[in-house]
């Protein structure tokens, strides 16, 4: 079985991987793949069997693949948001996974796949049906799964003070003061997060409306923010960010 995953958290990926060549050691992955544009030209001259794709990459929504392309392959498709009712989407060759993918449920979907090959194309119909159902029932984040050795942890975004960046890895700052790291980059976690709580004030803090304590106007119309609790360093929003900053506080 020859595989393809399309996702672009490189962490999740590489989890991905090692998860599917237990499950079987016959797949083969031959390629990992971060954006639409790459993932077009890859599937222009490679024909996998089997396509792992990530709703959200780097460039935009992975629908676009197909704008680009006629996608006769299976797709199974991977999302960080539990709000969608994937059980509408389990149909014909396609199915639907949630992060952080639960290996149990990812053996079922390489059954199906299984079960499936040979019978039917992908049907391309399914793909409006699912890209018209995103945008009817599109919905933000409410929790996070956090796996920490054989234990996993449900932290709700009500509990997140904000996420930082620190030492190229991500983590969640609670409202207890607690340090969680999580395996997703700010990027990612801008399009899963409400905008009406959360706003990325720049490339290393990401941060919630109610963990700001107070708010200072700096020379060349910057801002400086104080936060609870407390940042690791200065939160600076530059010139460029100020206004929208400031539009985000006053909806």
């Amino acid at each position: 079985m020859n595989v393809v995953i399309i996702e672009d958290e490189k962490i999740v990926a590489n989890r991905l991987e090692q998860l599917l060549l237990g499950i079987d050691d016959s797949i083969r992955i031959l390629a990992k793949i971060r954006t639409v544009r790459e993932a077009a030209e890859w599937l222009k001259i490679n024909h996998p069997d089997l396509i792992f794709l990530d709703i959200h990459l780097a460039d935009g929504l992975s629908f676009k693949l197909f704008d680009l392309l006629e996608v006769k392959t299976p797709v199974i498709f991977t999302t960080a948001y539990d709000q969608y009712a994937i059980k509408a989407f389990k149909v014909n060759s396609i199915d639907y996974l949630l992060k952080p993918i639960d290996v149990e449920a990812l053996k079922q979907s390489i059954d199906k796949f299984k079960n499936l090959a040979g019978t039917k194309h992908f049907n391309t119909n399914d793909i409006q049906s699912l890209v018209e159902a995103l945008k009817t029932k599109r919905g933000y984040k409410k929790r996070f799964t956090i796996s920490t050795g054989t234990k996993i942890k449900v932290i709700n975004t009500n509990n997140m003070a904000y996420f930082y960046v620190l030492e190229k890895s991500v983590f969640i700052r609670t409202i207890e003061n607690k340090n969680i790291a999580i395996d997703y980059s700010l990027d990612k976690l801008e399009n899963l997060l409400d905008p009406e709580l959360f706003f990325r004030v720049n490339r290393k803090c990401l941060i919630h409306i109610d963990s700001i304590k107070t708010i200072y106007t700096l020379s060349k119309s910057r801002i400086k923010i104080e936060l609870d609790p407390p940042a690791n360093d200065d939160v600076i929003i530059s010139f460029k960010r100020s206004a929208l900053f400031k539009k985000w506080l006053n909806q």
